[in-house]
């Protein structure tokens, strides 16, 4: 018999948060996921959570399971052991239980402008090539699915809200890296600041949290050296022009 430990708050309800027990049916295979939704529909009509493919595809399940950040659809409840606790990522503001508030996090994704901003126009009825060798440059960046878990662990993201995070900086080095988009000088000024690349503490919390084993961590490396790079570039050319 295993029990979930769950979180709960309602900012309007007028009680202080708490921790809720409820006793799972015994069943195999059952993951944290389901367990949530047994509760919802046999126990606590009024638990808060958020899912939407439960196929460990969206990341609008990560929560905080048994210390960890995880996909609910992803963890079998089996493996936990009798006592398990759900908490909500943090970081965020809560909305309800295990329901928070992304739009910090978004916030600071659209600051990097997640999107293809293309070099050139591409020729008529035709679209931008890009070779199979450039493509690999950008393999180990695409598969992120937006779930928070990197934000929630960090701890620089804790302390200072203007953080770009780890999971806009991963993004930017896709963009960044992608032979097809034009804007890599205005994304390197965008991260080379006191709240983007050179304010990661390298505590590699992103990187062990990942469901997806993307590496955050490399990628803000990455940044900085390009960074350095693009900075000392930008102070060559200066010096050149005002001489």
């Amino acid at each position: 018999m295993a029990y979930l430990k769950i979180f709960r708050y309602d900012p309007s309800g007028g009680v202080e948060p708490h921790f809720q027990r409820y006793e799972l049916p015994p069943e195999k295979g059952m993951t944290i996921l389901e367990a949530l939704f047994w509760i919802l529909e046999n126990e606590d009509s009024s638990l808060a959570f958020r899912c939407s493919c439960r196929e460990a595809v969206c990341g609008s399940c990560a929560v905080h399971i048994n210390g960890e950040y995880r996909l609910a659809c992803k963890t079998q409840v089996d493996p936990l052991g009798e006592e398990i606790t759900v908490r909500p990522l943090t970081h965020l503001p809560i909305l309800k239980d295990l329901v928070v508030d992304m739009k910090p996090f978004f916030d600071q994704y659209e600051k990097i402008k997640p999107y293809l901003i293309p070099r050139e126009e591409p020729p008529e009825s035709k679209e931008h090539y890009q070779s199979v060798k450039d493509r690999k440059k950008i393999d180990s960046l695409v598969d992120c699915i937006l779930c928070g878990a990197c934000y929630g662990s960090c701890p620089v993201a804790m302390g200072d809200p203007d953080y770009l995070g780890p999971h806009a900086l991963l993004k930017a080095l896709r963009f960044v890296q992608d032979s097809r988009d034009g804007a890599k000088t205005e994304r390197l000024a965008m991260v080379a600041t006191e709240h983007g690349v050179f304010r990661c503490h390298t505590i590699f919390n992103c990187q062990k949290v990942c469901p997806k084993d993307l590496d955050p961590t490399g990628a803000i490396a990455k940044l900085k050296m390009k960074s350095v790079g693009f900075k000392i570039k930008s102070m060559f050319g200066f010096a050149r022009s005002a001489g």
